[in-house]
């Protein structure tokens, strides 16, 4: 099973593995739940692949976890990298405890999700889009302050990977002068150590 198999068939291609694929995504999980269920029950072994990272940690995975922990089947955990624990080390803010949110709800309760983390005194770990990133940014400053300091990472892992740190106000004058793709790790610094 995987998010997307466009994706994994290059990836399966790659070490000549021949097995058959399903997809599943966030848009059908709900869907595909009970077959994935009823597969393992008869004894077959299923893989879940994500796209990038580890399948359940901001991705596809948690419901099939949950069921089959309900239902006495085995689960096996091989993580793959996972963009807040580099990103998290790479930002200098405290590590020893932190609030890890993924992404922002896009619509609904935003902004009462924003009000609550703006009260939230460890560190902070986001993540967001590139094209979402001066959005989230400015609704940051609005319910942070402009002067709190925070750490935005991309390509971690990659060859063009980039941290950039500074106070949310200079971050956003930064992307403002350079529009960058791919999906974002912002970590806030923690409000005692940060403040207007």
């Amino acid at each position: 099973m995987c998010e997307d198999t466009r994706k994994t068939s290059i990836l399966l291609k790659h070490y000549q593995i021949t097995n058959k694929i399903k997809s599943h995504h966030k848009f059908n999980e709900h869907k595909t739940l009970s077959q994935v269920i009823n597969d393992l029950k008869t004894g077959q072994n299923i893989a879940l692949v994500t796209d990038a990272g580890t399948p359940s940690i901001s991705d596809p995975g948690f419901l099939i976890v949950r069921e089959c922990i309900a239902n006495q089947i085995q689960v096996e955990c091989l993580p793959g990298p996972v963009a807040l624990i580099p990103a998290l080390v790479n930002s200098g803010f405290p590590t020893d405890s932190f609030c890890f949110e993924g992404f922002l709800p896009h619509k609904k309760g935003r902004q009462t999700r924003l009000k609550q983390l703006s009260e939230e005194k460890r560190t902070i770990v986001l993540y967001e889009s590139s094209h979402r990133l001066l959005k989230t940014l400015g609704q940051l400053a609005e319910f942070m302050g402009q002067h709190r300091k925070i750490s935005v990472s991309r390509e971690l892992t990659k060859i063009h990977e980039e941290t950039r740190r500074g106070s949310i106000s200079e971050l956003i004058e930064y992307y403002e002068a350079r529009p960058v793709k791919g999906e974002m790790v912002i970590i806030i610094g923690p409000k005692s150590m940060y403040t207007d």
